[in-house]
């Protein structure tokens, strides 16, 4: 009997060395793939959908934690096409924000990409919006009305969703903007509330933070290496890219992965 069990044992441990590490990895909360999270994109690029370092870096913390994630995207054109290297929008050409989005997706095109209007929340147990312009452009009309733009419609019906069932909201960058819009009393952090430059980087969206503020949301300066959680809301935010930098993006790393640990753990209560 013991000789078997040695056996079985040495069989099992040969097995499980042959597979991929995601099968054997457990993440920091709970075991690999019961917790699914929807995650929603604005386009492909900083300037005019989500920006790639934020979307990749989620999806990365996301599956380093033992995270299942489908992306999302609305089914609509973008509100134009930046030449990245310019900065300047592109003449007489537009895209698709679920088509753009679908360049973050590895090989696996409609089974990783859907439409946002298909996201219902018994399905997943939290969401994330990654940031970037697409958030003042695409998912809603910041960029032209400031405090008092409106969302995009699934974009509103997903945070309200997700809010009134409890379920986790993570936010990078730009994309608190969307949950002080309609979520009521909030607590958020975009970064810091003046720019302040040094030989790092510096703050150039700080008049966002007036915003949220005047939203009726609380602000809560915060590093970018850092997240703030809102227990109460289960809402959790941390600034990446509201602060420029031009190499140290490896502070925005570790506050998307602070970012998503939170989610995750508020996910398992």
């Amino acid at each position: 009997m013991l000789a078997s069990r040695t056996l079985l044992s040495k069989q099992t441990l040969a097995v499980l060395s042959r597979q991929p590490a995601c099968f054997v990895h457990h993440g920091d909360h709970g075991n690999w793939g019961n917790t699914n999270i929807a995650v929603v994109f604005s386009g492909c690029g900083w300037w005019d959908g989500t920006d790639v370092h934020e979307g990749v870096y989620t999806m990365y913390h996301l599956s380093r934690n033992g995270a299942r994630f489908q992306i999302f995207a609305p089914n609509q054109q973008q509100m134009h096409v930046m030449d990245h290297m310019k900065k300047q929008p592109g003449s007489g050409e537009n895209r698709n924000m679920m088509m753009e989005s679908s360049r973050f997706s590895h090989g696996q095109g409609m089974m990783q990409m859907q439409d946002l209007s298909k996201l219902d929340v018994n399905s997943f147990d939290a969401v994330i919006f990654p940031g970037g312009q697409g958030v003042t452009k695409n998912l809603s009309s910041f960029v032209k009305d400031g405090k008092d733009c409106k969302l995009q419609s699934d974009v509103e019906r997903v945070l309200k969703d997700f809010h009134r069932s409890r379920k986790p909201i993570g936010l990078a960058s730009m994309a608190p903007v969307l949950a002080c819009r309609v979520l009521p009393s909030i607590e958020v952090t975009m970064g810091y509330e003046r720019d302040e430059n040094t030989r790092w980087g510096n703050w150039p969206h700080t008049s966002m933070v007036q915003a949220v503020k005047s939203m009726g949301a609380s602000h809560n300066v915060r590093e970018p290496y850092e997240a703030y959680v809102d227990e109460k809301n289960k809402v959790v935010s941390t600034p990446s890219f509201m602060w420029e930098t031009d190499y140290h993006y490896h502070y925005i790393f570790d506050g998307i992965g602070n970012m998503v640990k939170h989610v995750m753990r508020m996910s398992t209560k």
